[in-house]
């Protein structure tokens, strides 16, 4: 049986997000204002050809696999970042923590994104509330920290946007909104995984005591179409 999460770009895309992205069989993209990530099939040779003729010039995009690839011709490869791709196994979750988190919608995406440009947990933009339950601590009115998922792939649910502001840290919030995020994943029996920047260590301590476990190492492309 294939790995879905070894390119869960495409295979995300091929799927239950299909609504939000376009593309063709053989590549897929997320519209610009949801997500930069772009994917083809793993063994598609001409995936990058076929996104520079359907994407305009200066178009960017994401492209995230665990393996190093060579700069593609008509791409100007902006930065790499080397990730770990960490899934939470079968085993008992966390128990829920005292602090319970707040739904969010359309009225927090000016704060949202604000908060997410502050921290840089990763790309966040006006429509990426759309991959959906999303939530958040707020003090004296203003959002502190919050989460999300994003990628959804086969059977699993991301979890991503992780961020807390600094002047909030160590209060509990990341913890309390992951557990969160598990029990809900949990719920509608489908199993999380998340990705984070390797160089990370705050984040990785965090979810290696909550039990997740690496699952592999990724590489994330930033490309912009010449």
């Amino acid at each position: 049986m294939e790995d879905l999460l070894y390119n869960p770009v495409y295979n995300a895309l091929a799927a239950r997000d299909a609504h939000l992205g376009n593309g063709t069989s053989t590549v897929r993209y997320y519209d610009e204002a949801v997500a930069p990530f772009a994917g083809f099939p793993t063994n598609y040779q001409d995936g990058f050809r076929e996104l520079h003729d359907l994407l305009p010039p200066g178009r960017q995009i994401v492209f995230a696999r665990p393996d190093p690839i060579e700069q593609p011709a008509g791409w100007s490869l902006k930065t790499c970042l080397e990730g770990l791709q960490f899934i939470f196994p079968d085993i008992p979750l966390p128990p829920p923590a005292d602090l319970v988190p707040q739904p969010l919608g359309s009225a927090h995406i000016d704060e949202m994104v604000e908060l997410v440009k502050l921290t840089r947990p990763g790309p966040f933009a006006k429509r990426t509330i759309e991959f959906g339950h999303y939530h958040g601590f707020f003090d004296n009115g203003k959002l502190v920290a919050m989460t999300g998922q994003r990628m959804h792939v086969g059977n699993y649910n991301e979890i991503s946007a992780v961020c807390t502001h600094p002047d909030h840290l160590g209060k509990g919030y990341a913890a309390a909104l992951i557990v969160h995020q598990l029990h809900l994943i949990r719920s509608q029996g489908r199993q999380a995984f998340l990705h984070v920047k390797a160089d990370n260590t705050r984040a990785v301590a965090l979810y290696n005591r909550l039990g997740f476990s690496v699952n592999r190492p990724m590489y994330f492309y930033f490309m912009q179409r010449a």
